[in-house]
């Protein structure tokens, strides 16, 4: 799923394609470079380390490979410490994952909980702005992409979630997630005072979504959507959704 959409080929450009990549997609290789090389290395040297003051560039680097790897799931700033050399304390990282999310490149979401103060306290739901970046950071074949379940759920739910985050810049939307205990909501969006919660599922959707559920009668929510990336499934198809501005979805 490599993302060759719409117009604009800066990594950090809000609307998330990059077009000179398209005449690549038969050569998988050259591709993969372009978008390390050309993209990723060239937005994270010119736009972030010369432009912005950054202690330590390394840690930002790894923090933004971390960040790919883990998209489409939620990393306490704790784990990510553990698993970054020098990564000094939780306000670096914060910080630096803000430096990435105005690049346009990596973003984390906050937990959903009604109130600004405990949202901003919650780990974050790391999402791409654009899954070539996952895809090219990845190290597999398109193959072995679509043979591998966990990768491709998290890849889907990364395209949804990339399109609303891009969606967000342009209209007055404030994208979540919401956990509680075992039950999880992918996507919060508050539109104003509408609430929508979204749902992503990889496989055929259950008629049974438990965290949906669960949100529902905690928040009352003005509507609940399931999103389906398997051709047939139940919900939304994945490619409708992605057609349609964000906004869309939630008004």
């Amino acid at each position: 799923m490599r993302s060759t959409r719409s117009s604009g080929d800066h990594a950090g450009d809000r609307g998330g394609a990059y077009p000179a990549a398209a005449p690549l997609i038969a050569d998988p290789e050259r591709w993969s470079r372009y978008i390390r090389d050309s993209l990723i290395e060239t937005t994270v040297a010119r736009d972030l380390l010369l432009l912005t003051r950054v202690d330590k560039p390394a840690l930002l680097r790894r923090l933004f490979e971390l960040a790919c790897a883990y998209s489409g799931q939620i990393l306490s700033y704790s784990k990510m410490v553990g698993q970054l050399q020098d990564a000094g304390n939780t306000t670096t990282l914060a910080r630096y994952l803000d430096l990435l999310a105005g690049a346009g490149l990596v973003a984390g979401l906050q937990k959903f909980s009604g109130t600004a103060v405990r949202s901003r306290a919650s780990s974050p739901k790391l999402i791409v702005l654009n899954t070539a970046l996952m895809t090219a950071l990845s190290g597999l074949t398109l193959e072995e992409a679509n043979a591998d379940r966990g990768f491709r759920g998290r890849l889907v739910e990364s395209a949804v979630g990339a399109h609303l985050i891009n969606g967000a810049a342009a209209s007055p939307l404030d994208l979540y997630y919401w956990r509680h205990r075992n039950r999880e909501v992918d996507f919060v969006v508050r539109a104003g005072r509408k609430v929508t919660a979204i749902e992503v599922k990889s496989g055929r959707a259950r008629a049974n979504q438990p965290g949906l559920h669960a949100f529902a009668r905690q928040f009352q929510p003005d509507r609940t959507l399931v999103v389906s990336g398997e051709q047939g499934g139940d919900g939304i198809a994945l490619e409708r959704f992605l057609e349609e501005p964000a906004g869309r979805w939630v008004r």
